[in-house]
């Protein structure tokens, strides 16, 4: 992709679910190999912008366009074949599945077994940890590790934007530490990341931009100087 090329955006989005709007007028932009963090208190409408790129949401009106091409309300599967994957909150695993077996459930839409070889020979280059327990039923793995294995299973996809709803939840601090070093890496290959995250700081420092939501609106947009904003505060709490 062309250098100046935006991979996502987001106009005037208004979103939610059946007769509930959850956002409001949401305009958003995401270039190539760029980690943009969503950030906010609960229920400002974090996973709903998610789920509207990946048509889990129901669009009211606006446009969501990829690499210039609009796909608003284009079928999940089609946006998977395209090049977006999405992983959900909440460390999704087919624990009664082995760890190849996940592995290949995430290889699907490739068609291809030439090609799902090979993409799968990549994820256990980036994942050591998935190579060695193979053959380990995924209900055996730590959080920390059901979250590296559901993170692989969207990149055997070959994506090239990833949608992370809240990676870090529930994990350990060491955990924590290596998804988000885990995230790093995929952007330095490549892959433009959105990442919704409920831990404010870590995701800001990680990111290149970062939006805050509040009550379905972008409050506040901005780099890491938004960790001293002091506005950050007063969304998060309340008050003055």
């Amino acid at each position: 992709m062309a250098a100046g090329i935006t991979m996502l955006r987001i106009q005037n989005l208004h979103a939610g679910y059946i007769d509930q709007e959850i956002l409001h007028g949401i305009n958003f932009e995401v270039k190539p190999a760029e980690i943009v963090a969503v950030i906010g208190p609960n229920g400002s409408g974090k996973s709903t912008l998610l789920k509207c790129i990946f048509n889990l949401a129901k669009v009211n009106s606006g446009k969501i366009f990829f690499k210039d091409r609009d796909i608003t309300g284009i079928p999940t599967h089609e946006l998977v074949s395209d090049g977006i994957s999405f992983v959900s909150q909440g460390r999704q695993v087919f624990g009664n599945l082995t760890v190849l077996e996940n592995l290949e459930m995430g290889a699907f839409v490739l068609n291809d077994a030439e090609l799902m070889s090979r993409n799968l020979m990549d994820v256990y280059s980036k994942f050591s940890l998935l190579k060695k327990k193979k053959n380990d039923y995924a209900f055996n793995l730590s959080g920390g590790q059901q979250q590296m294995l559901v993170i692989a299973r969207a990149l055997i996809q070959n994506p090239q934007l990833l949608l992370l709803d809240e990676p870090s939840l529930g994990l350990s601090p060491k955990g924590m530490k290596d998804i988000f070093e885990k995230i790093k890496e995929i952007k330095n290959e490549g892959v433009a990341v959105i990442l919704v995250e409920q831990n404010a700081k870590q995701a800001c420092a990680l990111a290149d931009k970062t939006y805050v939501l509040e009550d379905g609106r972008i409050a506040l947009i901005g780099g890491r100087e938004l960790l001293g904003d002091p506005r950050i505060k007063k969304i998060y709490f309340g008050g003055r």
